[in-house]
């Protein structure tokens, strides 16, 4: 199957191919026929799947028909990075053509965005916050409205968007095509659906389980003896883009800051950075200025970075469902990717949870040379490379790990 097979309009065609896609992935197979059709939907995907090409394009074209101007396809995400990502999508796929898009978040000068309202677009990519406040002062009219996409939205629920986003479901007409996607479905998410939608469609592809892309590996280590490893692996690692998670903002910036001191080119992803930051960082990331990422939970849904080789989860997330999501940067669509974890005694009942989900027990590895006997630092000025080798320097590879099965591709692991 090609695009041109879903009757797209000719317009649309030569976007699809400049961007670089050839045959649609399985959820856009599934969900754009029915999107395209005009009832409403709901989308369910592992991470990577290219969901945003799934709702994107039935939007334009769509749009290509009829009134130019005004806002009529509003797309609601939980976070100012989805919002920019989702925008450059739509940019891309509608090059050409007479549509405008335009993104609406907080945190930065509403100025622009006031003037985009002023000129008329046909699409806002918004987060909840900041449209509500909009809508608020009338400064944006969403009565024209035919397309309304909820796209993460166990996620807005999670950050506790869901009350704004039924403020916001009463500035739109009733008469309009709904489009829901989520990776779970708590009773929330349901009863939203349930009160917003028309006979909606159900589309489930891969869902609630990592990309089988994804190769897994756990390397139990001490709490003091983290960061340590985490440069280790990072010496044994292929030389291509890392993406390392932590649990909070400060030790994000503490991990970052730590790494470029061991020579790397770091940046950092977390909810203290200004937007100009964040887009500073994410920018510099993708375009390979900086090979290593350091990010929260900010980071773990909706972004696509062309070329993650690995995901390290510096802290074991929260839940199943972020470890899914996080994993999800690497792998995506055909690629191949890597997921190291480090694990303390303590993430032990998280480890069988993961394992539980995966129905399969989670490789073990050790980095060798590494010493793991290394005791606890009794003053805070002791050196954060306490356990390891001497650095020989960063962008080189090394085989002190290794692995049984997929696990470690890029790297040797010694399976324990």
């Amino acid at each position: 199957m090609t695009f041109s097979d879903f009757n797209l309009d000719s317009r649309l065609l030569p976007a699809i191919r400049e961007a670089g896609y050839r045959a649609p992935t399985p959820i856009q197979s599934a969900t754009i026929p029915p999107a395209l059709a005009g009832g409403d939907l709901i989308g369910t995907a592992q991470t990577g799947t290219g969901k945003t090409a799934a709702f994107v394009l039935p939007i334009l074209n769509r749009l290509l028909q009829g009134p130019r101007g005004r806002v009529r396809a509003l797309v609601i995400t939980p976070t100012r990075e989805l919002a920019i990502q989702i925008d450059e999508v739509i940019k891309a796929f509608s090059f050409g053509t007479p549509l405008r898009s335009a993104t609406v978040f907080g945190g930065v000068n509403a100025s622009p965005q006031l003037k985009a309202f002023r000129q008329g677009v046909e699409i806002l990519v918004a987060c909840p916050g900041r449209l509500l406040d909009h809508l608020g002062e009338r400064r944006v009219d969403l009565s024209g409205t035919e397309i309304l996409v909820l796209d993460e939205a166990d996620r807005m629920l999670d950050m506790g968007f869901l009350p704004s986003v039924s403020k916001i479901l009463r500035y739109l007409p009733a008469s309009r095509q709904t489009l829901l996607f989520a990776a779970t479905f708590p009773e929330e998410i349901e009863r939203l659906a349930a009160e917003t939608m028309r006979q909606p469609q159900r589309i489930a592809v891969g869902i609630s389980r990592p990309a089988q892309t994804v190769a897994h590996a756990i390397f139990p280590v001490a709490p003091h003896l983290k960061t340590a490893l985490l440069l280790d692996l990072l010496e044994t690692t292929d030389p291509g883009s890392v993406l390392v998670f932590t649990r909070t903002k400060h030790r994000a910036h503490r991990v970052a800051r730590q790494v470029g001191q061991a020579g790397y080119n770091v940046t950092s992803l977390h909810g203290d950075r200004t937007q100009g930051q964040r887009e500073a960082a994410l920018r510099g990331f993708r375009s390979g200025e900086y090979r290593i990422m350091v990010a929260t939970d900010i980071a773990a849904r909706g972004l696509d970075v062309e070329g993650i080789s690995h995901v390290i989860n510096y802290d074991m997330p929260d839940t199943v469902d972020a470890y899914i999501h996080r994993i999800g940067r690497t792998g995506r669509a055909t690629r191949t990717g890597d997921a190291f974890t480090l694990v303390t005694p303590e993430d032990g009942p998280s480890v069988k949870a993961i394992e539980r989900v995966l129905g399969a027990r989670l490789e073990r590895a050790t980095v060798r040379g590494f010493d793991y006997e290394t005791p606890k630092p009794v003053s805070n000025g002791r050196p954060v490379n306490a356990g390891r080798r001497t650095p020989r320097g960063p962008g080189r590879k090394a085989s002190r790990v290794s692995s049984t099965g997929r696990g470690a591709r890029a790297c040797r692991a010694e399976a324990v």
